[in-house]
């Protein structure tokens, strides 16, 4: 009806992001600055949109454009920072991928995502890194994730054939490297991936033949070369070396070799606490401690099995969000972080479920502050012992009370009523449009003033 008119543009753009629908969104944002090139909003919902989806160049390009029109918007400002902050964090990442410090990738992914939830590219590289780390189930959840989206996405499905690989399903991980190929035959890494893949399982199978026909010389020789495709799959090199070891104990004269291999194989038992796969350390340590029970062996048995309980226990850094060796200030900007997101009142509109897992949700990260704000109570939790026999039952607490004790009395948040008390005197300054009979600022005292709770974003805003 008024195809011409920027705003509606603008507003369609608004509900498309509050949506998560953000390519369809920048399509009308750009439309409407198209109509309007001095429309403000328009600019910012474009750079917004251009944030969410990880390209943090054109995001800031938009900012800047809304900052020429209003040097004062305080929206533009921070999200102009916000998008430089993006920048920053894939430099980081880009330069710490090619060191392989794979942890600090999904640090700074972690952080760049909270700008740009939808940007493949960068759970893309996430799910790619988790891979490395041996933490497949998470891979492999992120690229699932993309791929219920985007069933052809060819990073994803290359991420999938990863963790298969990885995991020693060789088979299953062909498939899903010839299915990235098929979406887009220049995969590089898929491509790679496929070859290496293809080339170990055969020269694997291979000297799995030679040695059950009693040609140890060149069983052995085939699983070396196998040894030789990818230094990278512990999984399948380590059985690699224990069948290298068999072919040597086989062969006359050669049992030092045998215990060198069976040393390596040991090696890689390591790497899988490296990699935080404690079942599988506990299950192969001890076999290896009913082979030969040494002291050695015994505590790294006793490691692997306190590693494995603590795993099974409430990540309390994971909920907050902290690294393990967050400060106190950070453990503390977490919980506040962490507790307003998820506080019960915030959610009284939404559905039973919401309103159970939030709640849910909410006392667990009171939970985790009650441990991780107490140096005594954090050295325990850290040390595997378990807290509830250490007379700190964290089924009785109320996770309300630490929520008051740390924001404080009055002056501090209140969720009562759906609306936020605020700490001061307000002045405010409604638009005026034609037909406003405003006549100057108004002033309320904040016992008489109620405002909706803060949005996602924790902003308040008038138009």
């Amino acid at each position: 009806m008024c195809p011409k008119n920027a705003s509606y543009y603008g507003n369609r753009a608004a509900t498309l992001m509050m949506l998560g629908r953000f390519r369809e969104a920048l399509g009308d944002a750009q439309q409407s600055v198209r109509l309007d090139d001095s429309f403000v909003r328009g600019h910012l919902r474009e750079g917004k949109c251009h944030l969410s989806l990880g390209n943090a160049m054109a995001a800031c390009r938009s900012f800047q454009r809304a900052l020429e029109l209003d040097r004062k918007n305080a929206q533009a400002q921070q999200e102009f920072k916000n998008a430089n902050a993006v920048m920053e964090y894939e430099k980081i990442a880009e330069v710490d991928f090619e060191k392989r410090d794979f942890r600090k990738v999904v640090f700074c992914m972690d952080r760049a995502l909270e700008f740009a939830p939808a940007c493949h590219r960068f759970k893309i590289l996430k799910a790619e890194c988790l891979a490395m780390l041996g933490r497949y189930p998470e891979a492999q959840f992120v690229a699932s994730d993309i791929l219920r989206m985007d069933s052809t996405n060819a990073d994803a499905l290359y991420v999938r054939g990863l963790c298969l690989y990885y995991e020693d399903c060789i088979e299953k991980a062909v498939q899903f490297f010839v299915q990235a190929l098929r979406m887009a035959p220049d995969h590089e890494k898929a491509c790679v991936a496929c070859r290496n893949a293809k080339a170990l399982k055969a020269k694997k199978e291979d000297g799995n033949k030679a040695f059950k026909e009693g040609n140890y010389k060149l069983a052995y020789e085939l699983y070396t070369e196998a040894l030789g495709i990818d230094p990278n799959n512990i999984k399948t090199n380590a059985k690699l070396y224990c069948n290298r070891g068999t072919v040597n104990s086989k062969k006359a004269h050669r049992p030092l070799l045998f215990v060198s291999e069976c040393c390596v194989t040991l090696y890689f038992l390591l790497s899988y606490m490296d990699t935080e796969q404690y079942e599988e350390a506990v299950r192969d340590y001890e076999k290896v401690y009913q082979t030969e029970k040494t002291k050695e062996h015994k505590q790294l048995l006793k490691n692997a099995q306190l590693e494995l309980k603590k795993s099974k226990r409430k990540d309390y850094y994971k909920i907050l969000g902290v690294d393990k060796n967050a400060s106190e200030d950070e453990i503390k900007k977490a919980y506040r972080k962490r507790a307003l997101m998820h506080h019960p009142d915030r959610h009284s509109g939404a559905s039973a479920e919401v309103q159970k897992e939030e709640e849910k949700k909410f006392k667990e990260v009171g939970e985790a502050f009650t441990i991780l704000s107490d140096p005594k109570k954090k050295t325990r939790y850290d040390s595997g012992q378990d807290l509830d026999e250490e007379g700190m039952n964290m089924g009785d607490f109320d996770a309300n009370n630490i929520f008051k004790a740390f924001f404080g009395g009055p002056g501090g948040f209140s969720f009562e009523a759906n609306t936020v008390q605020l700490p001061s005197l307000i002045t405010a300054v409604p638009s005026q449009q034609k037909g406003d009979s405003t006549d100057g600022p108004k002033l309320w005292d904040k016992a008489s003033l109620n405002v909706p709770s803060p949005g996602p974003q924790g902003i308040l805003s008038w138009t």
